[in-house]
C-alpha cells in the first residue's frame, strides 16, 4: 500500500480503531485490576505485594539527599509493608555494595538501558532481578558495548534472570522511537510494566497488548523521591521467584489508584524538596531530571549551592517551587506533551494487532 493511502486509510478509520480499542482495554481491566481495599484482604489471605521500580540516590538522576540513601529507603519500605524490596538505579547495582547483596528481603535489581540501532533503534529500559555482580557486568558490557538486544535477552534467558520490559511506550530525550517494534519487542518480555509516571493511556495500551499476547503485567511506582508502594503488585509466593513467576503467568493483580496526574504531582513535589533540602556540601553534580524541560532549568538555577548558603532565601524559593508543582502545572506540562505520541501508538498499535 502507497504512503498516500495509508495515510488516507488511516484518516478514515483511526478514530473508529482508537475508540474501539480503547473501550477493549477499559472493558478488561477489572480482570487484572483490584481496589486498595481488596488488596488489603487479599494480604491478610498470604498475598504479597511489591513494587517492582524503585530508585535510590546511587541512580544519577535522583538528588543526593539523606532520605533517599538505601538503607534509609529499605527501612521505609518494610515500615510500608512490602514483602519485597528491590532498588532498580540506573545501571548500577551500588545499592547492594552499601546493603549487603544477602540481606533478607532484599532482592537484587537492576535497571539497564539499552540501545540497539539495528533491531530496535530506540533506548529501552529493562529491570533485571536475582542478578550478582558477575551478571551486571555482564550485561553492562552487552548493552554499552555490544549494543546488541538479541544477545541481552539470551543471556537473561539462560541464566534464568527475571526480567521487565519498562514503560514500553518511554521514549529518551532525542531518540526517534520506532513504534513498530514495541508490540514485537513486548512479545519477547515475560512481564511488562504499567509505570505510574506514564499516560494512563499509554499504559492501557500497554495492558492491552500484555493481555493479547499472554504477558504478565506489573504496576510500579518509577519513583525517585522514595514514594515506593503507593501503586504495587499482588501475587501470592513465599519466595520472589514464586511471587515473579505467579506474575509473568497472569495470577497476580495490580494496585494503580490516584491516576498519572495525582502520582506525578506528588513525585514532583517530594522532588523539589529533596532538591532544595541537600546538603550545600554535596559535590554531586545536579543531572537529575523532572523531564520537564522548562521547571529543570527553573530548579537548576534557583537550586544552587550559593542559595543553599542562605537557609532564608532557599526555604522561600522551596516553598514557591513546591507551591507550584502542588498547582499541577508541571505534570499538566508534561502530560500534555507526551499526549501528543498517543495517538501515533494507537495507530500503530491497531495496525500491528
Amino acid at each position: 500500500m502507497s504512503a498516500n493511502l495509508l495515510n488516507i486509510f488511516h484518516r478514515k478509520n483511526t478514530a473508529k480503531w482508537s475508540c474501539m480499542f480503547m473501550r477493549r482495554k477499559i472493558e478488561n481491566n477489572p480482570k487484572s485490576t483490584v481496589s486498595s481495599e481488596l488488596a488489603e484482604t487479599l494480604l491478610k489471605e498470604g498475598w504479597k505485594k511489591m513494587d517492582l521500580h524503585v530508585h535510590s540516590s546511587c541512580s544519577y538522576d535522583v538528588p543526593p539527599a539523606k532520605s533517599m540513601h538505601p538503607a534509609v529507603l529499605f527501612e521505609k519500605a518494610k515500615a510500608a509493608r512490602l514483602d519485597f524490596v528491590t532498588f532498580t538505579d540506573h545501571d548500577t547495582v551500588k545499592a547492594y555494595d552499601l546493603l549487603g547483596w544477602d540481606r533478607d528481603g532484599l532482592i537484587p535489581g537492576v535497571e539497564i538501558s539499552i540501545k540497539d540501532p539495528e533491531n530496535v533503534g530506540h533506548t529501552l529500559h529493562v529491570n533485571v532481578f536475582e542478578l550478582d555482580q558477575e551478571d551486571f557486568g555482564e550485561l553492562e558490557t552487552i548493552a554499552s558495548q555490544e549494543y546488541d538486544f538479541k544477545s541481552f535477552l539470551r543471556y537473561l534467558r539462560v541464566h534464568d534472570l527475571p526480567h521487565i520490559y519498562n514503560h514500553p511506550f518511554w521514549f529518551a530525550i532525542g531518540d526517534r522511537p520506532n513504534l513498530w517494534a514495541v508490540p514485537e519487542l513486548i512479545k519477547q518480555f515475560p512481564v511488562v510494566e504499567y509505570n505510574m509516571q506514564d499516560l494512563t493511556e499509554k499504559n492501557l495500551i500497554t495492558a492491552a497488548l500484555a493481555r493479547k499476547y499472554g504477558k504478565g503485567l506489573a504496576a510500579t511506582t518509577d519513583s525517585h523521591t522514595g514514594c515506593m508502594g503507593t501503586v504495587y503488585t499482588l501475587a501470592k509466593g513465599d519466595s520472589f521467584k514464586e511471587y515473579i513467576d505467579n506474575i509473568k503467568s497472569g495470577r497476580s493483580f495490580i494496585v494503580v489508584e490516584g491516576g498519572t496526574m495525582r502520582h506525578l504531582t506528588k513525585e514532583l513535589n517530594a522532588w523539589v524538596e529533596l532538591v532544595f533540602s541537600m546538603d550545600r556540601n554535596v559535590s554531586k553534580e545536579i543531572d537529575f531530571t523532572t523531564n520537564v524541560k522548562t521547571f529543570d532549568r527553573l530548579i537548576g538555577f534557583f537550586a544552587n549551592e550559593r542559595i543553599r548558603g542562605f537557609p532564608g532565601i532557599n526555604g522561600f524559593t522551596m516553598r514557591f517551587f513546591q507551591n507550584f508543582s502542588r498547582s499541577g502545572l508541571p505534570a499538566y506540562m508534561y502530560m500534555r506533551y507526551e499526549k501528543s505520541l498517543v495517538s501515533r501508538i494507537e495507530k500503530i498499535v491497531n495496525l500491528t494487532v
